[in-house]
Formats: C-alpha cells, sequence, structure tokens
C-alpha cells in the first residue's frame, strides 16, 4: 500500500532514530529504502519477541524507536510487548502488518482477521487501523499522540491485494 520511500520520509519527519524489525512479504519490501536512509538505523532481529526488548533499550539510551512487525509476529511478541508497555511503562510504537486484511474473499479463514484487533484491545494498545492509501497521514498523526501523550501506540497497516 505504501512505498519504502513514504515510509522513510514520514519516519525521518517524526524523528525516529531506529527501525527495530522483522519483516514480513509486503512490509519486507520498504528494506531497501530503510537502509539506504542516513539517519535511521535499521535494526534486524531473529524474534518478533525481541523487537520489543530492543526498542526498549533504544528508547532508555535515549533513542526513538519504531517497531516494525507483522500481526503474527504481535500474537508471538506478547510477553516481551507486556513487559516493555505495561511493567516498564515505555510509550514505544510500532507498524504492524495486518496479514490478508485487503484479500479477506480470496483467503477464507485467515484467522489473522479474527485476533488482531481483539489481541490490540486485550494489550489495551491504542491503534488505528490504515486501510487505504488516504489514511497514510494518519499514521504520523497517530505517533505524534501517543508520544505527546507518553503512552504506546500502533499503526495497523491492511496488507494483501486490493
Amino acid at each position: 500500500m505504501f512505498t519504502g520511500p513514504q515510509i522513510v520520509e514520514l519516519i525521518s519527519e517524526l524523528g525516529i532514530t531506529h527501525v527495530v524489525w522483522v519483516p514480513d512479504s509486503t512490509l519486507g519490501q520498504w528494506e531497501e529504502a530503510l537502509t539506504a536512509a542516513p539517519n535511521i538505523e535499521l535494526v534486524r532481529v531473529c524474534r518478533e519477541g525481541e523487537t520489543w526488548a530492543v526498542a526498549a533499550g533504544l528508547h532508555l539510551g535515549g533513542a526513538r524507536p519504531l517497531v516494525i512487525i507483522q500481526c503474527t509476529g504481535l500474537f508471538e511478541s506478547g510477553d516481551a510487548l507486556r513487559n516493555a508497555v505495561h511493567d516498564y511503562k515505555l510509550p514505544l510504537f510500532a507498524i504492524v502488518g495486518y496479514r490478508s486484511y485487503l484479500n479477506q474473499s480470496t483467503l477464507p479463514g485467515d484467522t489473522c482477521l479474527v485476533f488482531t484487533e481483539p489481541i490490540l484491545d486485550a494489550w489495551r494498545l491504542d491503534y488505528r487501523l490504515i486501510d487505504a492509501p488516504e489514511k497514510f497521514s494518519q499514521i504520523g498523526e497517530h505517533y505524534i499522540a501517543c508520544r505527546e501523550a507518553g503512552k504506546p501506540g500502533v499503526a495497523l497497516i491492511a496488507e494483501g491485494k486490493a
């Protein structure tokens, strides 16, 4: 839905210093632009649970990290997320790819569509569903609002063929 250069321009404007991620087939298309960005450090981890721990350390060290993972990785990383944003009360922000959202009719039964938003609600994460190109600006707006409120947040990016 969005290109790597669009994302790099946005996160650069927001002052994000590090992107901590496990890319999927959709969000991974941003890698070339993220790698080339001179003011963003791309941090690759092995498992999604590590993204929260690394982002927490970066935040505590004075950086402005952004977690980028897919919703399946969100499911896997729940305990690390809980520790970072609820126990330590860190205002971490994430872009989460919402697998299959845009092609529900061709992938019936994908349980990502059943569990993603209820899991975000259960973890009490303020999120915005970005399911159309005209909602791009909501990513930055939500990041700024969460940052000013000192709370964590998520931009849930619809993925799939549409």
